[in-house]
């Protein structure tokens, strides 16, 4: 099969400030001061730069981008340049006044993470008293100024047990897609006790099995074993193309430059302020690797699902080497071949050749 790697998203951390403490942060975000974050004219060329590989969907995230002061300038830069600009926002600084510049700039949808129904659990996840009440109040005025909801949550031993709960809430909210994210040990992240294999397996069928119950999207995320369990449920794919697309249609870029294949695996494939996002795309190293399925390795390799599932690159690279023990902090990818190349740690399935 002959593929065409052209971006289809890209998620760009703005910036390291954050007015929340979210225990499975990824990047360390907190509240201090970001001078090393591209500058607004780094943006503005960086989005030029984007819009000369393709015209994929653009992703403001952070920290909270709404703690940038130009991040309103910079979501219009690239609605005029064709991308689709949505925002991930942990919600709580959205009120009506920004609800509205951020609709006149061109978010045509934000991501609100929400991880529990209950508001005192949630808070306690987030760091911040009140967080769970300023998110919902945020919701529902991006809503009303015509904005599009994505709910997020990610799920662990904590909210195991209420994910219904949560997707009935993003209902009542009125959101269009709901992702369930499945922990990745980076950042933070690493601090958290995970699920199991199995359980994640459980969780991935019981939440496919409740598509059908809602009028939006359901997708879990970071599981790229949900399309091996999709197929086998007789589930139509294509909406969803494939498990994981890290460094195929998908790439993250870093406060400071940094280009990644996605946000929970931090390894370096080039920098935007060295090199243009073009060079990077197209002719990284750690992209090439990725983009040639039979570098995987392990039962991966070798899976009668490897074209639709692939493994999660970032949970291989992070289980099998020491190498996220600081939030947040980037790795060249000398020396560190093969780790993100390894089998997917947390699937159950035994292909037929591994048997």
């Amino acid at each position: 099969m002959v593929y065409n790697f052209t971006p289809r998203l890209i998620s760009w951390n703005t910036t390291f400030k954050c007015n929340l403490r979210c225990a499975h942060c990824y990047i360390d975000a907190q509240q201090r001061v970001d001078d090393r974050a591209l500058t607004t004219e780094e943006g503005r060329r960086l989005i030029e730069q984007i819009a000369e590989v393709g015209k994929p969907i653009l992703i403001l995230s952070g920290g909270e981008p709404l703690m940038r002061d130009d991040i309103f300038q910079l979501a219009r830069w690239g609605t005029e340049k064709g991308l689709k600009v949505v925002m991930g926002t942990n919600g709580t600084l959205i009120t009506d006044i920004i609800a509205e510049k951020l609709r006149k700039a061109g978010i045509s949808k934000i991501a609100v993470s929400l991880d529990s129904a209950n508001p005192e659990k949630h808070d306690r996840f987030r760091g911040l008293r009140g967080s769970w009440e300023a998110a919902v109040r945020g919701i529902k005025a991006s809503l009303r100024h015509g904005i599009d909801l994505q709910v997020n949550t990610t799920v662990t031993k904590d909210n195991y047990g209420e994910i219904e709960d949560i997707l009935n809430l993003a209902q009542e909210l009125g959101a269009s897609d709901f992702h369930l994210f499945f922990l990745v040990p980076t950042g933070r992240g690493r601090e958290l006790e995970d699920l199991s294999p199995v359980e994640y397996e459980k969780m991935i069928r019981k939440l496919l099995g409740k598509k059908g119950g809602y009028s939006f999207e359901v997708k879990p995320t970071c599981a790229p074993q949900f399309m091996r369990i999709a197929k086998q449920e007789g589930l139509e794919l294509k909406r969803w193309g494939r498990g994981c697309i890290a460094g195929l249609w998908y790439c993250r870029i870093y406060p400071t430059g940094e280009v990644t294949p996605c946000p929970y695996l931090p390894v370096e494939a080039g920098n935007v302020r060295r090199e243009s996002f073009k060079d990077i795309w197209f002719h990284s190293e750690v992209f090439k690797k990725l983009r040639n399925f039979d570098n995987l390795k392990g039962k991966c390799g070798v899976c009668d699902y490897r074209d639709i599932c692939g493994g999660c690159r970032a949970r291989a690279y992070g289980l099998t080497r020491d190498f996220t023990d600081v939030c947040g902090g980037l790795r060249a990818p000398t020396g560190l071949e093969g780790d993100y190349l390894a089998e997917e740690p947390w699937c159950v399935y035994q292909p037929k050749k591994f048997r």
